[in-house]
């Protein structure tokens, strides 16, 4: 198969709607069929949890490994919704994808500079300076710290959809 000489983008995707509207945004308004299109996950890396927790709650080696089960499934989830936007969009567009752990930021951040992509895509969750405070914002700290091109896209008031 031939190379593509399009662009190779880098497109963060979560539970979230935000992550789904920058996705379609990104298709719409950036990529085109030569293009690349990367897809990540970051899972959370799991706690380390005592035999029982401050709270009385006991964790049984099946407790963690369902959660370790569901945390998969949470992630195959979200690509495969990710990947299905990308094809009902595009069909012809390449779409890898990858699921990492660790902080968001951190593995955002690492992927973008380690895959060499031409622009990092990130939805935004718009929240407000209390919570940023609180919360940290992704989007922000990849801002500052990729090499590449970082484009924040934000998703519409519901209000604000139709102007």
């Amino acid at each position: 198969m031939a190379e593509k000489n399009g662009r190779k983008i880098l497109v963060a995707v979560d539970e979230s709607d935000e992550s789904g509207y920058a996705l379609s945004w990104c298709l719409k308004n950036l990529s085109n069929s030569n293009d690349t299109l990367v897809l990540i996950y970051a899972v959370q890396p799991r706690p380390v949890y005592t035999a029982m927790d401050s709270t009385g709650y006991l964790f049984t080696a099946d407790i963690i490994a369902n959660m370790e089960i569901l945390s998969n499934q949470v992630a195959q989830s979200v690509i495969d919704k990710a990947k299905k936007i990308c094809s009902d969009f595009d069909d012809q567009i390449t779409v890898e994808a990858m699921v990492e752990t660790g902080d968001p930021r951190d593995v955002i951040c690492e992927m973008a500079d380690k895959s060499k992509v031409d622009f990092l895509v990130l939805g935004s969750h718009g929240y407000g300076t209390i919570k940023r405070a609180f919360l940290g914002s992704v989007s922000n700290h990849c801002a500052h710290k990729v090499k590449c091109p970082v484009l924040i896209v934000k998703k519409p008031k519901s209000n604000d959809a139709h102007h």
